[in-house]
């Protein structure tokens, strides 16, 4: 058994169901065992009980009460072999702490409803112990950690919390922000999708720019730059997110006259390029973390096919990828 633990919630896990974030940390305990331990007050945030569905803020502290390890289970959840093949695929790095996979686009990371097949269904299949530290939406591709024990988990995702890692994700825009390089920051926070572009979305939920002091407002500050353009029609960018907000990336290039191409939801009237498939223009191209008593880890991720097809349609010269982001900041 493990001893009482103390977790702090990081940035990225912000809105979370409680039961939901408890189920990521320690996907070895089963659901009946959670509603117990979450009637029985022993399962706390900031000292007080809890409910399930609480939605998390970070900073948040949430008392982990003694928990049988992995190993002491009886069962052990089963991953099936065409889900297992397809996860040890995307593996682009390994040490004894952390592994890294390049999620394709289109594959949820976490279950909800109506989704069941999804990458943290898939982590037994990597070995007992392996848990999400952060999360990608359903279709940005990319890097994705993975850490392989509590304690990895608890210092990556610390370091994610102190804004330590260094995020770079590219995206190809339709049509090229203006300005075409710098820092867009400001509040947002949940809304709801209008019609104006007979969006067939209309309704569900999106973030959108408020004002600060508006309901459920959170700071969000990106940094970005043009690497290449296809003359006014769509632009190669890439992107440094200094917060961790939803959907934050694709709300600021809206935001910037020029949406991420693809993107179902936040869009323009402008049409999209020809040839360009119709999916999620958006990569989590690098991650780079501070590790204790070792190098900083940094791990690249190749374009998915979509990505790829598009940088040839569009003639963009690979080879201008470096940003000085010190200088943008």
């Amino acid at each position: 058994m493990s001893g009482v633990q103390q977790m702090t919630v990081i940035e990225t896990d912000a809105g979370s169901r409680l039961d939901r974030w408890f189920k990521r940390q320690f996907p070895h305990i089963a659901h009946g065992r959670v509603e117990k331990l979450l009637r029985t007050g022993q399962l706390r945030v900031d000292g007080k009980r809890a409910k399930g569905n609480l939605r998390l803020e970070p900073g948040q502290v949430v008392r982990i009460p003694p928990l049988p390890e992995p190993t002491d289970e009886k069962t052990a959840p089963v991953v099936n072999d065409t889900d297992a093949r397809l996860i040890r695929e995307m593996v682009i790095y390994e040490d004894d702490e952390v592994i890294a996979l390049n999620k394709p686009a289109g594959l949820a990371v976490q279950g909800g409803t109506n989704t069941t097949r999804h990458i943290d269904g898939m982590l037994p299949a990597l070995g007992e112990g392996c848990r999400l530290v952060h999360r990608l939406d359903r279709d940005t591709s990319g890097v994705l950690l993975v850490a392989k024990n509590a304690h990895s988990a608890k210092t990556i995702g610390r370091a994610f919390q102190a804004r330590n890692a260094e995020k770079i994700y590219w995206g190809i825009t339709n049509g090229v922000p203006k300005p075409n390089s710098g820092e867009i920051k400001g509040y947002m926070a949940k809304g709801v999708l209008d019609n104006r572009f007979g969006n067939k979305h209309a309704g569900k939920e999106v973030m959108e720019a408020v004002r600060h002091g508006a309901d459920g407002a959170k700071h969000a500050r990106t940094l970005y730059h043009t690497l290449s353009q296809a003359g006014q029609r769509a632009a190669w960018v890439a992107m440094m997110p200094l917060t961790g907000r939803t959907h934050q990336l694709r709300l600021h290039m809206q935001l910037l006259g020029a949406p991420l191409a693809g993107d179902p939801k936040y869009m323009t009237d402008r049409e999209m390029p020809g040839g360009l498939e119709q999916r999620l223009h958006l990569h989590a191209r690098s991650i780079s973390i501070p590790r204790e008593g070792r190098e900083m880890l940094t791990v690249t991720a190749h374009l998915p096919k979509h990505m790829n097809a598009a940088f040839e349609l569009l003639a963009f010269n690979r080879n201008e990828s470096d940003v000085d982001w010190d200088e943008l900041r």
